[in-house]
């Protein structure tokens, strides 16, 4: 095993946690790689700055003092659900897959840099659709996601709220040098192999792309993965994906992150959100 690379799993103790340790797990044991665990507390910044010097000295010292033990028990209660997060998460993953080693991270402060600080080990970062702070909102994708995806060099899966272990792939491909890196990233990986996959182009019938698609189709063949091309005419990239994995039933949507043309719409502003929103597939985002 790999020790030196992980997958790293952003947990948050919303309802995506299980599923996100699911997919980490099935990630993992799919490339032989640890689960790292990453628990981030983002504790409130003490309130004593916020004391008006108008009140007496003896009665601002006796504050201050209050909100000092305030302090430091939010921090202890901080500390104490960590643990038992990241414990219960472990276990979680071990009851279901008894091959993959579990490593907890465990920090404070903000989610990106906590994610960039372990940057030479994060071979695919795992997060949750919805977090924590936005577990009421029906299409919220998490705050966190589009700062993330935007920031990494490696490819980020975001999870559905459950698992299911995953049979089928579709690759939204456009021609564009993101989109034929992608395909060239997945060729290289296991993680895919053996599942049903589909390579998607939206629009785009000229014979440039027609011979694009089929030199990607052919080198995921060529690399021993089982795939079918799909050319397909749709004027809205998102409408016309979705329709197809959801009359494919596919499992996983792979997509070459911030490309420059008609799929560049997935990745900009609220198009973004409707497709990871909308779906009820995991998708993998590639750098």
């Amino acid at each position: 095993m790999n020790t030196e690379q992980h997958i790293l799993a952003c947990i948050d103790g919303s309802a995506v946690t299980q599923p996100v340790c699911d997919y980490a797990a099935w990630y993992a044991s799919k490339l032989n790689l640890p689960v790292g665990l990453l628990h981030v507390s983002d504790v409130p910044a003490s309130s004593r700055r916020d004391l008006s010097g108008a009140i007496g000295v003896n009665s601002r010292q006796l504050l201050l003092e209050e909100l000092t033990q305030l302090d430091e028990q939010r921090a202890k209660i901080a500390n104490s659900y960590s643990d038992a997060l990241v414990n219960d998460a472990k276990s979680h993953i071990q009851s279901r897959f008894d091959s993959v080693d579990v490593k907890i991270y465990q920090r404070h402060g903000k989610l990106l840099p906590a994610i960039e600080h372990f940057n030479s080990k994060n071979r695919v970062i795992v997060m949750g659709r919805r977090g924590e702070d936005h577990k009421d909102s029906r299409i919220n994708i998490g705050s966190q996601i589009e700062t993330v995806a935007r920031a990494s060099s490696v490819p980020v899966m975001i999870c559905s709220e459950t698992f299911k272990e995953p049979t089928s792939y579709m690759v939204a491909f456009d021609g564009s040098k993101t989109a034929i890196k992608a395909v060239d990233i997945i060729s290289k990986s296991p993680l895919l192999k053996g599942l049903q996959g589909h390579i998607v182009m939206i629009g785009n019938d000229d014979e440039t792309s027609k011979k694009s698609l089929a030199a990607a189709t052919e080198q995921l063949k060529t690399a021993g993965f089982t795939i079918e091309a799909h050319q397909l005419s749709a004027s809205n990239a998102v409408d016309g994906l979705l329709a197809f994995q959801q009359q494919n039933a596919v499992d996983i949507i792979v997509i070459g992150a911030y490309g420059h043309s008609k799929l560049q719409q997935l990745f900009v502003g609220s198009t973004t959100t409707k497709i990871i929103a909308k779906t009820l597939s995991p998708i993998i985002l590639v750098r």
